[in-house]
């Protein structure tokens, strides 16, 4: 009776009739073709010879980022975009995505921490000089973020190709840089000098833009598309800081309080960068709504 029954619940899937599997006609491409896995797979070199356990992990965990970070680009020009036009519903639904990559990113930390300092110092001295603030597609983020820095450039002055896109981002107006010009179409007294202004220059916030989103926190039910938008903007703060404090805490449980391998002093400057803001405005009119409430 046993017997039996195993073999009844035994299920072979096997492969349906209407599947494609010729993909020798040129016309067909296959899921590796469309993906290029052929490509995608064979660019985790190791740097040595006979490779070290988890110069893979390492290596994978950062190319993995660095297309997280490439799709975060691409929807906050997206979102850069949307706003341009006045289109809050397509800019906060790309926003929820963008919160969603970043939670990705984060979550890579995990995977790294599986590696420990011993793991790391087999491979270490492979890397050389090469260090993640080498990295320019975290770079054009910050740019379209606000933290417009032009000195950051010198570590790419090697490339040209890579120079001239993110100059080109540097010279852009910023996700924030457009939300200053759509509350100038909604109506809200936005100063001209914030409009018209170089946006290579860091924004750094204004005291008359915190006025108006008062305004709006203080009539949610009138601006609330505005209202909203805010609250996710600083849900993408949050998460980036997030990331960066993660970053950090990742870093000194690896290699302690020693220097970089790009030349930095490590932990230290990435404990710098949680210092660093985009929305300066949404973080001051708090401080200002909840003093405005006292009276």
């Amino acid at each position: 009776m046993g017997d039996e029954n195993t073999e009844d619940r035994f299920v072979e899937r096997g492969i349906e009739e209407s599947l494609v599997t010729d993909f020798a006609e040129t016309h067909r491409k296959s899921y590796g073709d469309f993906l290029q896995l052929k490509t995608l797979l064979n660019l985790q070199k190791t740097f040595q010879d006979p490779a070290q356990p988890d110069e893979m992990l390492f290596i994978i965990i950062h190319q993995v980022s660095e297309l997280w970070l490439k799709l975060m680009h691409h929807q906050l020009v997206e979102v850069r975009r949307f706003l341009q036009h006045d289109e809050f519903g397509p800019a906060m639904k790309n926003l929820d995505r963008i919160k969603a990559i970043q939670r990705q990113l984060i979550t890579a930390w995990e995977t790294l921490l599986t590696m420990t300092p011993a793991d790391y110092m087999t491979f270490r001295a492979a890397l050389g000089s090469s260090s993640g603030f080498q990295s320019y597609g975290y770079r054009q983020i910050e740019f379209i973020l606000g933290n417009k820095d032009a000195s950051t450039l010198k570590v790419h002055q090697h490339d040209p190709e890579v120079m001239e896109m993110l100059n080109a981002a540097l010279t852009k107006p910023s996700l924030y840089d457009e939300i200053l010009h759509m509350l100038a179409r909604q109506g809200f007294d936005v100063p001209k000098d914030l409009i018209k202004r170089d946006y290579a220059v860091p924004y750094s916030g204004d005291p008359r833009v915190v006025q108006i989103w008062v305004q709006v926190f203080q009539d949610t039910q009138k601006y609330w598309d505005l209202y909203a938008l805010a609250e996710k903007l600083m849900d993408v703060e949050s998460l980036f800081q997030r990331w960066r404090f993660d970053h950090a805490t990742a870093v000194e449980r690896v290699i302690g309080m020693q220097p970089g391998t790009g030349g930095s002093s490590g932990v230290a400057f990435l404990r710098k960068a949680l210092d660093l803001r985009f929305f300066h405005d949404l973080y001051d009119m708090r401080s200002e709504l909840m003093y405005s409430g006292q009276d």
